[in-house]
Protein backbone atom coordinates (compact mmCIF):
# COMPACT_ATOMS: atom_id res chain seq x y z
CA UNK A 1 0.00 0.00 0.00
CA UNK A 2 1.84 2.91 -1.42
CA UNK A 3 1.74 6.35 1.25
CA UNK A 4 -0.55 8.76 -0.13
CA UNK A 5 -0.48 12.09 1.65
CA UNK A 6 -4.36 12.44 0.06
CA UNK A 7 -5.57 10.36 2.92
CA UNK A 8 -7.03 10.93 6.33
CA UNK A 9 -5.12 9.54 8.92
CA UNK A 10 -4.93 9.64 12.38
CA UNK A 11 -3.21 12.81 13.54
CA UNK A 12 -0.04 11.82 14.95
CA UNK A 13 0.96 10.27 11.12
CA UNK A 14 0.68 13.64 10.05
CA UNK A 15 4.06 15.01 10.06
CA UNK A 16 5.52 13.68 6.30
CA UNK A 17 8.05 11.19 8.11
CA UNK A 18 7.64 8.02 5.53
CA UNK A 19 8.82 5.62 8.26
CA UNK A 20 5.86 6.88 10.72
CA UNK A 21 3.25 7.18 7.32
CA UNK A 22 4.28 3.37 6.61
CA UNK A 23 4.00 2.23 10.13
CA UNK A 24 0.46 3.56 10.63
CA UNK A 25 -0.47 2.90 7.24
CA UNK A 26 0.72 -1.14 7.16
CA UNK A 27 1.29 -2.10 10.71
CA UNK A 28 -0.27 -0.13 13.52
CA UNK A 29 -3.27 -1.59 14.78
CA UNK A 30 -2.94 -4.82 12.58
CA UNK A 31 -4.12 -7.70 14.66
CA UNK A 32 -0.93 -9.64 15.24
CA UNK A 33 -0.49 -13.41 16.23
CA UNK A 34 2.85 -14.53 15.41
CA UNK A 35 4.99 -14.80 18.61
CA UNK A 36 8.54 -13.14 17.02
CA UNK A 37 6.26 -9.90 16.05
CA UNK A 38 4.64 -9.59 19.45
CA UNK A 39 7.94 -10.17 21.23
CA UNK A 40 9.80 -7.48 18.76
CA UNK A 41 7.18 -4.69 19.78
CA UNK A 42 7.30 -6.00 23.43
CA UNK A 43 11.13 -5.15 22.99
CA UNK A 44 10.89 -2.02 20.74
CA UNK A 45 7.87 -0.52 23.29
CA UNK A 46 9.92 -1.14 26.20
CA UNK A 47 12.93 0.63 24.49
CA UNK A 48 10.95 3.33 23.94
CA UNK A 49 9.59 4.40 27.06
CA UNK A 50 10.85 7.84 28.12
CA UNK A 51 11.51 9.06 24.16
CA UNK A 52 10.04 8.96 20.80
CA UNK A 53 8.46 6.94 18.56
CA UNK A 54 10.08 8.21 15.80
CA UNK A 55 13.64 7.44 17.52
CA UNK A 56 12.11 3.54 18.12
CA UNK A 57 11.37 3.60 14.24
CA UNK A 58 14.76 4.64 13.03
CA UNK A 59 16.58 2.28 15.04
CA UNK A 60 14.46 -0.50 14.02
CA UNK A 61 17.23 -2.02 11.98
CA UNK A 62 19.37 -1.86 14.56
CA UNK A 63 17.38 -3.73 17.04
CA UNK A 64 17.13 -6.29 14.30
CA UNK A 65 20.61 -6.62 14.25
CA UNK A 66 21.13 -6.68 17.66
CA UNK A 67 18.96 -8.65 19.12
CA UNK A 68 19.23 -11.70 16.03
CA UNK A 69 16.11 -10.68 14.42
CA UNK A 70 14.06 -10.81 17.32
CA UNK A 71 14.33 -13.86 17.92
CA UNK A 72 13.31 -14.75 21.82
CA UNK A 73 15.52 -18.14 22.41
CA UNK A 74 18.43 -16.13 21.08
CA UNK A 75 18.02 -12.70 22.99
CA UNK A 76 17.11 -15.27 26.41
CA UNK A 77 20.94 -16.50 26.08
CA UNK A 78 22.78 -13.26 25.92
CA UNK A 79 25.80 -13.21 28.14
CA UNK A 80 27.82 -9.94 29.21
CA UNK A 81 29.75 -10.01 26.16
CA UNK A 82 26.50 -10.02 24.15
CA UNK A 83 25.13 -7.25 26.62
CA UNK A 84 28.47 -5.44 26.70
CA UNK A 85 28.17 -5.28 22.53
CA UNK A 86 24.59 -3.93 22.67
CA UNK A 87 26.00 -1.08 25.10
CA UNK A 88 28.52 0.01 22.31
CA UNK A 89 26.05 -0.27 19.55
CA UNK A 90 24.74 2.72 18.56
CA UNK A 91 21.94 1.43 16.02
CA UNK A 92 20.09 0.84 19.30
CA UNK A 93 19.26 2.95 22.42
CA UNK A 94 22.34 2.09 23.94
CA UNK A 95 20.63 1.87 27.54
CA UNK A 96 21.60 -0.66 30.39
CA UNK A 97 18.34 -1.53 32.04
CA UNK A 98 16.47 -1.29 28.74
CA UNK A 99 19.18 -4.05 26.95
CA UNK A 100 19.51 -6.09 30.45
CA UNK A 101 15.29 -6.02 30.69
CA UNK A 102 14.76 -7.46 26.82
CA UNK A 103 17.36 -10.26 27.94
CA UNK A 104 15.00 -11.15 31.20
CA UNK A 105 11.86 -10.37 29.47
CA UNK A 106 12.67 -12.65 26.84
CA UNK A 107 13.72 -15.56 29.09
CA UNK A 108 10.09 -14.99 30.82
CA UNK A 109 8.47 -14.99 27.29
CA UNK A 110 10.00 -18.60 27.07
CA UNK A 111 8.49 -19.52 30.28
CA UNK A 112 5.19 -17.97 29.24
CA UNK A 113 5.44 -20.07 25.94
CA UNK A 114 6.09 -23.44 27.82
CA UNK A 115 3.02 -22.12 29.98
CA UNK A 116 0.30 -21.37 27.28
CA UNK A 117 1.26 -22.98 24.19
CA UNK A 118 2.09 -19.13 22.62
CA UNK A 119 2.68 -15.97 23.83
CA UNK A 120 0.15 -15.27 21.54
CA UNK A 121 -2.49 -17.87 23.72
CA UNK A 122 -1.11 -15.67 26.56
CA UNK A 123 -1.70 -12.22 25.26
CA UNK A 124 -4.63 -12.40 23.64
CA UNK A 125 -6.98 -13.93 27.01
CA UNK A 126 -6.65 -10.31 28.12
CA UNK A 127 -9.01 -8.68 25.89
CA UNK A 128 -10.91 -12.50 24.96
CA UNK A 129 -9.38 -13.12 21.64
CA UNK A 130 -11.03 -10.29 19.90
CA UNK A 131 -9.55 -6.75 19.05
CA UNK A 132 -11.32 -4.06 21.41
CA UNK A 133 -12.59 -1.93 18.20
CA UNK A 134 -13.12 1.71 19.57
CA UNK A 135 -14.65 5.07 17.68
CA UNK A 136 -12.46 8.10 18.58
CA UNK A 137 -12.97 11.12 16.99
CA UNK A 138 -9.73 13.11 17.87
CA UNK A 139 -6.39 11.61 19.26
CA UNK A 140 -6.77 13.67 22.08
CA UNK A 141 -9.71 11.23 23.13
CA UNK A 142 -7.41 7.99 23.33
CA UNK A 143 -6.41 6.84 26.77
CA UNK A 144 -3.03 6.66 28.01
CA UNK A 145 -4.18 2.95 29.69
CA UNK A 146 -7.56 1.03 30.24
CA UNK A 147 -8.59 -1.71 32.68
CA UNK A 148 -7.32 -4.20 29.92
CA UNK A 149 -3.69 -3.02 29.75
CA UNK A 150 -3.36 -2.52 33.83
CA UNK A 151 -4.44 -6.42 34.14
CA UNK A 152 -1.71 -7.26 31.52
CA UNK A 153 0.92 -4.99 33.28
CA UNK A 154 -0.13 -6.68 36.05
CA UNK A 155 0.20 -9.89 35.56
CA UNK A 156 3.67 -9.21 33.64
CA UNK A 157 5.05 -7.39 36.31
CA UNK A 158 4.52 -10.25 39.12
CA UNK A 159 5.69 -12.29 36.39
CA UNK A 160 9.07 -10.50 36.56
CA UNK A 161 8.65 -8.89 33.22
CA UNK A 162 10.49 -5.14 33.11
CA UNK A 163 9.64 -1.55 31.45
CA UNK A 164 5.87 -3.19 31.18
CA UNK A 165 3.76 -0.61 32.77
CA UNK A 166 0.38 -0.33 31.85
CA UNK A 167 0.58 2.93 29.70
CA UNK A 168 3.63 1.12 27.97
CA UNK A 169 1.65 -2.17 27.96
CA UNK A 170 -1.33 0.20 26.27
CA UNK A 171 1.05 1.23 23.44
CA UNK A 172 1.65 -2.32 22.89
CA UNK A 173 -1.66 -3.47 22.96
CA UNK A 174 -2.92 -0.51 20.55
CA UNK A 175 0.68 -1.80 17.94
CA UNK A 176 0.08 -5.39 17.91
CA UNK A 177 -3.67 -4.79 17.05
CA UNK A 178 -5.28 -5.61 20.71
CA UNK A 179 -6.91 -2.42 20.14
CA UNK A 180 -8.04 -0.54 17.24
CA UNK A 181 -7.42 3.23 18.12
CA UNK A 182 -7.06 4.78 14.65
CA UNK A 183 -9.57 7.70 14.91
CA UNK A 184 -12.60 6.92 13.21
CA UNK A 185 -12.00 9.91 10.24
CA UNK A 186 -8.57 7.94 9.48
CA UNK A 187 -8.85 5.70 6.63
CA UNK A 188 -7.27 2.90 8.30
CA UNK A 189 -9.76 2.73 10.98
CA UNK A 190 -12.60 1.11 8.91
CA UNK A 191 -9.91 -0.95 7.17
CA UNK A 192 -8.78 -2.77 10.38
CA UNK A 193 -12.50 -2.83 11.59
CA UNK A 194 -13.82 -4.69 9.10
CA UNK A 195 -10.75 -7.12 8.98
CA UNK A 196 -11.45 -7.59 12.77
CA UNK A 197 -14.81 -8.21 12.01
CA UNK A 198 -13.84 -10.94 9.18
CA UNK A 199 -11.89 -13.02 11.57
CA UNK A 200 -14.08 -13.27 14.45
CA UNK A 201 -16.59 -14.86 12.24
Amino acid sequence: MPASIDLDRCQWANGGDPLYLAYHDLEWGVPQHDDQVLFEFLILEGAQAGLSWSTILNKREGYRRAFADFSPSIVARFGEREIAKCIEDAGIVRNRAKIRSAVTNAQLFLALQEEFGSFDAYLWCFVDGNPICNAWASTNEVPASTPESDALSKDLRQRGFKFTGTTIMYAYMQAVGMVNDHTTRCFRWKEISMQSTLTES
